[in-house]
């Protein structure tokens, strides 16, 4: 079983304590976002994790617990989102330089194969220009040489949430020769560093640029960290372009902090600070409790646990 921490927030910038907590006690619950009074408890024993997915924008708050994070028994890696962006886009991250230099410690701590950079989302607005991103890209790919080996790169999808939070930021759309154009100029500059660029869930061929569709949950690379092959079949529940493959994903909607106004990921920030505020590290879920109404999934076998209230709520 691969855990996904988390698509759907960034546990090791905000939720650390919560997450070490789940660790050391062996399992986390997870409600499912569509059927709210269904809770699932996962296994989070080294013995039932292939590996653990970190996705974040900061992990500085994780690194500290790294090596008992090792000790533990758990193989891990970073999907690490590391953009051009300032504060009117990406409101709450912390400031670019600061995060290069966390990105190259935490490379020189776990290597560089372990920590995938993320250039992504690629936004195009009347500053942020296709010129621009390629200057913007070919700088912070001279600033991660030798911390990273691969890069993933989208492009905004604008859903309904995405263009209502986005709206002030007059952003345009995305055409295929602007994508073909990114996709020839970013992997140049890429290639220029030792990176190789892959595409995250993107019907877009860039194949002619060197730039191969990828898998941000990555069975192959799992094998190459841990040594052993690992067979696991593709994530039916992504949309169809994604290449990753079977997670589970242990986070929760609308409850990061970042506030970067093109996240799919939070409704609205004031809801996001409200989960937060709802939020208490001893408790199985990432947010609130569970109670004795919820119906309760051992997510591992698909096992009924009925009214296990006691078990998640210990």
């Amino acid at each position: 079983m691969i855990i996904s921490a988390s698509r759907r927030t960034d546990i090791p910038a905000f939720y650390t304590p919560w997450l070490m907590e789940r660790l050391r006690t062996g399992s986390v619950c997870v409600r499912n976002p569509f059927r709210p009074r269904q809770v699932s408890l996962v296994s989070l024993k080294p013995e039932d994790v292939d590996c653990i997915v970190f996705w974040t924008k900061n992990p500085a708050p994780l690194m500290p617990h790294l090596a008992e994070i090792e000790e533990m028994g758990f193989t891990f890696y970073f999907q690490f989102s590391l953009t051009p962006y300032d504060r009117t886009i990406e409101r709450s991250v912390p400031d670019r330089k600061v995060l290069v230099q966390t990105f190259r410690e935490l490379a020189e701590r776990v290597g560089a194969q372990r920590v995938v950079w993320r250039y992504d989302p690629i936004i195009l607005s009347a500053e942020l220009s296709v010129d621009r991103h390629v200057q913007l890209f070919a700088e912070l790919a001279a600033e991660l040489r030798g911390s990273c080996e691969r890069c993933m790169i989208s492009f905004l999808d604008f859903y309904a949430k995405t263009k209502r939070n986005t709206k002030e930021l007059e952003l345009l759309p995305i055409s295929e020769q602007d994508m073909q154009l990114l996709g020839q100029n970013l992997s140049a500059a890429a290639k220029a560093c030792g990176i190789r660029v892959f595409t995250c869930c993107e019907q877009a061929d860039l194949s002619r640029w060197g730039i191969g569709h990828g898998k941000c949950v990555d069975d192959e690379l799992i094998g190459s960290i841990t040594g052993r092959p690992l067979a696991s079949a593709k994530d039916r529940n992504q949309r169809p372009a994604c290449g990753c493959v079977k997670s589970v994903d242990i986070g929760a909607y609308d409850t990061c902090l970042h506030q970067c106004l093109y996240c799919y990921a939070n409704a609205d920030h004031a809801k996001a600070a409200a989960n937060w505020n709802d939020h208490d590290p001893r408790s199985p879920l990432l947010h609130g409790w569970v109670t004795p109404d919820d119906e309760l999934v051992f997510r591992k076998e698909k096992k009924r646990l009925g009214s296990l209230f006691t078990v998640c709520s210990s």
